[in-house]
């Protein structure tokens, strides 16, 4: 009997210690209801997008293909920065100190624009980053609440089979003792297939300013992201085979790997909304996307390193 006693006050104890953990959590999700990712303020970027009409920009700049790589020409065109690189390679030719100094006056004009790109490039991908961190703090959560509603279901199946077992062995009835173990039995095996739950526990995820959601719909201009950071994920030139832009790639695998080729249900997912009720599928799938994109906003630093390796070699 005190076996008994001692084994249910343990069952009592550990739901307890995980009601009180659930509980905790509980009060953290309120603060992941509303981003701390986006910027303190929004930053009326221009709505001026460089030109996509790329054949021609590197035909008319066909003269610096002998310095320059056509995805550098290409960047110098959307920073507007081409005309600088003409003037330095005219004053290249003449020797005199005063060019020298205005061809480091007008290389440092290119270099604040480069700058410019650059810091908005971290931005973004500190963005995705911390979007990403935000949606893995929720996932967490939604795990932890279906590993809680697994464990108090094992524990109930446990307890029941328990119980039965006991009170089986105290009633001495034959028919009573058999319809207990078999009622016993039945109430356990339904707390264990209780756990068999595919798709889990929900919860409402808020996200309005929806990064994710831009890169899906593929405009022609997206308010969220600065307009160069917005043309390097969109020109053919800048991704490994020229053939498809950076986000129709991307769009691509998300489609196959995330949605299972369904395009339909892509389009109708919370992913791409302005929130709403996530399981942890969901979760980690958009957690999965945010990272994605933070590492192909990152790659765009090596085409603007290339540039500034062709700019030093003409300076030289």
């Amino acid at each position: 009997m005190k076996k008994i006693i001692y084994f249910a006050a343990f069952c009592m104890l550990l739901t307890s210690c995980v009601s009180r953990k659930n509980q905790a959590i509980k009060q953290n999700i309120l603060t992941l209801k509303d981003s701390y990712c986006k910027a303190p303020f929004k930053y009326n970027y221009g709505n001026k997008l460089p030109s996509y009409n790329s054949d021609s920009i590197i035909q008319v700049n066909k003269e610096l293909r002998d310095k320059f790589s056509d995805q550098s020409i290409l960047i110098l065109n959307a920073l507007d920065n081409l005309d600088e690189v003409h003037k330095i390679m005219e004053l290249k030719k003449d020797t005199s100190l005063e060019s020298q100094v205005k061809v480091l006056q007008l290389k440092s004009k290119i270099n604040s624009k480069i700058t410019i790109a650059l810091t908005e490039l971290d931005a973004v991908a500190a963005e995705f980053d911390c979007e990403g961190e935000r949606v893995a703090q929720i996932g967490n959560y939604v795990d932890n609440l279906n590993d809680s509603r697994n464990n108090k279901l094992i524990l109930l199946s446990i307890v029941t089979g328990a119980a039965a077992s006991v009170a089986g062995g105290i009633v001495k009835d034959n028919s009573w003792s058999n319809a207990i173990d078999i009622g016993g039995g039945v109430l356990g095996a339904g707390f264990g297939l209780a756990t068999l739950n595919p798709k889990g526990k929900k919860v409402e995820f808020i996200h309005q300013r929806n990064l994710l959601r831009d890169v899906w719909n593929g405009t022609l201009q997206s308010p969220n992201f600065p307009p160069f950071i917005w043309y390097m994920y969109t020109e053919k030139k800048f991704s490994n085979r020229e053939q498809h832009s950076i986000i129709s790639s991307m769009k691509e695998r998300w489609l196959h790997y995330q949605f299972d080729d369904d395009r339909k249900k892509a389009d109708e997912s919370v992913i791409f909304s302005d929130g709403g009720f996530y399981r942890s599928d969901d979760l980690h799938n958009r957690a999965a996307m945010l990272n994605q994109m933070q590492s192909a906003t990152r790659t765009i630093n090596q085409n603007i390193n290339y540039l500034l390796l062709d700019l030093d070699r003409l300076i030289l």
